[in-house]
């Protein structure tokens, strides 16, 4: 997909300050910022490089300007208190994300084009300006003044006399390093240029979005030096090139605009293999699958600032890895994942030293619907199965069953039981001054739904590896049945309760439910299936996913805003989450009698979700949440693995299950995002989308209001 801002949407600070782009390498690293180029969160940068140390804020910025006949023109912009400065943002004329990002800004006659990306697999920014203009405009000079923060990506800097100033010369440019322990960092650039060394701190530059979120917004940012590089004459023109990285380019056989070619072209046939929504979603994932510096594979959570976690790595892991074409990856991670299980658990965070955190009680029970997706999408993969999942499946099940601490074991009705009132075990985790906002410790009904799953697949593969000891038919009869006098409320027409606990029942409505309709093996029996799908229909499926608790709930908050307490409340009590719809569609193919009926009501009802959020916030992704009441304004990560791995074996799923349906949606849905019907004109965003069927793009009128 390709979206492209004209000049009114760029000039619309208001919201091109929130519209985001993203450039990952497969390693952990990124480069990110506003359509703008103005940094409006600290994680924001040029360079954030994934080091052993964690991830770090390398080059923050650079302050551009054109210079000729005695005059300077800046490009570039940051903000300061009550004002955005320099005014670079004015001459912005255009802005445009396909495999990269590129910015157009017109001074007078010249037009000045600036492109960026990451080179995959090495920590090193390449950036090309392309310039066109008259021939009577005298010499022309771009000036550059990079400016360094050098700091965790969690922490602001303030100027200090501990940064070491001084810069080396290297072929085609400088190096500096600022501190002791984190990489050097290497400017360099192809052809005549001039350094010189001027060391200097750029106070007070702030970044609205963490003012917001009730963080600290402002810091120093550290300028090395000033770089001049004449453009070429015009009218001609040309480009010039810099790359900025950790390790120098050679000063033999490494040319930049041969790199630049070379990385253009591997992305744009990357690009090319797959078309329309399922292919933009299965090519947006591959931002998420990375080498640590250890060498690990592993999931990020999301951008900007989630780490490798186990629940999120294993719920990911089919969408990206099984259904996104990446098996390899994802054989490699689960692989990695067996060998770190203790006491049948699986981390639910992973440390560089191995030092993990296990922390959760449901992230072991997601590895065995991980594996059932590999073998649903392979099914010649019973021989890894048995080598590499097998084992670490039967630990997980002893693991369980023996009780591996924290508070989790199997109850006396068969229930599995986890955490205390001081625990937040499950996917709903979040705190609030010390104290869980949703508590659920005892016999969540999802994590029971994913124990029994996982029960009954050891069940079936005990059967087919004959290892008769692992076979227990009867052990899940009497589970089924315990479940359902547990959780089940006739009220409202039946649905499943939340928790079980001390006795009591949570009859509170949330999207938890869902999962024991949806997995390979439903623990709910099939007659009351269609009234879960019918609760989570009515009371929290929204165009952007579910809800996280019924609006009707007295504890319901239809907004994220404020600061972490704040945010942390309403985490679970109502915000909705893009990723539960992989698993709503589970459930919803399982028991719809008309089968195009439910996907044409479902493709219908998320339309926005891939028509008018991909054109916000991150730009081309998902976002990790959004309010629950309209009008949904996303929020938390810009791209979060879950969302985009789970809304893109969503469109799988229906597109397989309903493929003529499918096929008009998403003509549709192109159409749509060419032809926005709207009275908004703060700017134009145009956006245009190859189909995965017949190859047509859809770009004739492109014309999207933003």
């Amino acid at each position: 997909m390709r979206f492209s801002f004209d000049k009114a949407a760029c000039q619309n600070t208001r919201r091109a300050l929130r519209k985001e782009w993203l450039l990952t390498n497969g390693l952990g690293d990124y480069a990110g910022s506003s359509i703008l180029c103005c940094n409006t969160r600290k994680y924001h940068g040029l360079l954030t490089v994934n080091t052993p140390l964690g991830r770090h804020v390398l080059l923050s910025a650079l302050e551009e300007s054109v210079m000729g006949g005695g005059k300077e023109f800046f490009l570039s912009t940051r903000q300061h208190p009550r004002t955005l400065y320099p005014h670079g943002h004015e001459y912005l004329e255009s802005f445009r994300l396909d495999q990269w990002p590129e910015f157009t800004y017109r001074v007078g006659d010249v037009r000045l084009r600036r492109e960026m990306f990451l080179i995959h697999g090495t920590s090193r920014l390449l950036l090309r300006w392309s310039i066109q203009g008259l021939s009577k405009l005298p010499p022309l000079t771009l000036r550059i003044k990079p400016l360094l923060a050098y700091r965790h990506f969690h922490a602001l800097t303030r100027a200090n006399s501990h940064l070491r100033v001084r810069t080396q010369d290297v072929p085609r440019g400088f190096s500096i390093t600022p501190y002791e322990g984190l990489p050097t960092l290497y400017m360099q650039v192809r052809g005549p240029f001039t350094f010189l060394p001027s060391p200097d701190w750029f106070h007070n530059v702030e970044y609205m979005q963490e003012r917001e979120r009730g963080f600290p917004d402002s810091e120093d940012l550290f300028q090395p030096g000033i770089l001049d590089i004449p453009l070429p004459p015009l009218p001609e023109g040309g480009s010039v090139y810099m790359a900025v990285g950790t390790e120098p380019v050679a000063e033999d056989g490494e040319d930049l605009e041969a790199i630049w070619e070379a990385e253009s072209r591997a992305r744009t046939k990357a690009h090319h293999n797959g078309g329309g929504l399922i292919g933009h979603l299965a090519q947006m994932g591959r931002q998420f699958c990375i080498e640590t510096p250890s060498g690990r594979p592993a999931v990020l959570a999301g951008y900007h600032w989630f780490d490798a976690w186990g629940r999120d790595t294993l719920i990911s892991l089919p969408g990206l890895a099984f259904y996104g074409d990446r098996t390899e990856f994802g054989l490699r991670v689960l692989e990695q994942v067996a060998g770190s299980l203790k006491n049948g658990l699986t981390p639910n965070c992973f440390a560089e030293d191995g030092n993990h955190a296990y922390n959760s009680a449901d992230a072991s029970l997601w590895y065995a619907f991980a594996v059932q997706c590999y073998l649903q999408e392979n099914p010649e993969g019973l021989n890894w199965v048995r080598e590499h999942a097998w084992p670490a499946l039967k630990a997980i099940v002893s693991g369980y069953r023996q009780g591996p601490g924290m508070d989790i074991f199997v109850d006396e009705n068969g229930l599995l039981h986890a955490g205390n009132a001081h625990t937040q075990l499950t996917w709903m985790d979040a705190q609030a001054d010390g104290r869980p906002v949703t508590p659920r410790h005892g016999c969540p009904v999802e994590l029971n739904a994913l124990w029994y799953n996982t029960l009954a697949f050891v069940d079936y593969l005990a059967g087919v590896f004959r290892e008769p000891d692992w076979e227990d038919a009867k052990g899940l009869r009497a589970l089924r049945t315990s479940f359902f006098e547990h959780f089940w409320v006739t009220r409202g027409g039946g649905y499943l309760g939340d928790v079980w606990r001390d006795g009591m029942l949570d009859q509170s409505v949330r999207p938890n439910q869902i999962l024991a309709v949806s997995l390979p093996y439903p623990v709910l029996e099939e007659q009351h299936q269609p009234q879960v799908v019918e609760c989570v229909r009515n009371k929290l499926l929204t165009p952007f996913g579910l809800r996280t608790l019924s609006p009707d709930d007295p504890g319901y908050r239809g907004r994220y805003e404020g600061g972490p307490a704040s945010r942390d409340a309403a985490y679970h009590q109502g915000t909705v989450w893009p990723w539960l719809l992989g698993h709503y569609t589970d459930a919803l193919l399982r028991v719809a009698w008309d089968v195009d009926g439910a996907v044409q009501a479902l493709l219908d009802r998320v339309t926005p979700l891939f028509c008018d959020h991909l054109t916000d916030a991150g730009l081309a992704s998902i976002s990790e949440i959004f309010d629950a009441s309209p009008p949904y304004r996303p929020n938390g990560c810009i791209a979060q693995a879950w969302s985009v791995a789970e809304c893109l074996r969503m469109l799988i799923r229906l597109k397989r299950a309903a493929p003529g349906v499918y096929k008009a949606w998403e003509k549709l849905a192109a159409y749509r995002l060419a032809n926005p019907i709207s009275g908004d004109t703060a700017g134009v965003c145009r956006v245009s989308m190859t189909l995965a069927d017949d190859g047509e793009p859809i770009n004739k009128t492109e014309s999207r209001r933003g």
